[in-house]
């Protein structure tokens, strides 16, 4: 068996200003966080046998998960564009919308369409690339909107689209 995976597909290089600047202090925090663990790994590494050394075990793991968010971080925010602002039409639904849509039941949600970095900072937030932003993305106000989710197609009806900015 073989333990190839393909490539995953690319993400979309947008981000809202808010989003941008939260990663951009995230990476400023770990670099923090990282000199805290170094310290303490060489504190660790200093009592003796390393082999049974429960403290030197875990900073050492400590260190390597903040590695890998730093260097994605490095990677990822130069490639990144700031989306700070709003469209001519706001009455379509573009990046950076929060839109209230009704479903068939009458239950009404609230969304904003974000990146795929920042979509997991807030509940109410979905990624660009997800299929719900796809089904909105160029839909007007009062429009009827089909989105093909696990359990079926679910219709939704959009009711409202606000731009912050």
């Amino acid at each position: 068996m073989s333990r190839y995976r393909p490539p995953q597909p690319k993400k979309s290089p947008y981000i809202t200003a808010e989003g941008y600047q939260k990663l951009d202090d995230e990476l400023a925090a770990l670099w923090l966080r990282r000199r805290d663990v170094v310290s303490a790994l060489s504190a660790a590494a200093a009592e003796g046998d390393r082999s049974e050394n429960a403290e030197y075990i875990y900073r050492k793991k400590e260190l390597r998960e903040i590695d890998y968010r730093v260097r994605y971080l490095q990677k990822r925010l130069p490639d990144l564009t700031s989306v700070n602002t709003v469209p001519d039409n706001q009455n379509q639904i573009f990046f950076g919308a929060w839109v209230e849509l009704e479903d068939e039941e009458g239950k009404q949600v609230r969304y904003r369409i974000v990146g795929p970095d920042e979509f997991d900072h807030r509940e109410e937030y979905i990624s660009l690339d997800s299929p719900m932003a796809k089904a909105l993305l160029k839909r007007f106000l009062g429009d009827d909107i089909r989105v093909k989710t696990p359990e079926g197609e679910t219709y939704f009806e959009v009711l409202s689209i606000l731009y912050e900015g």
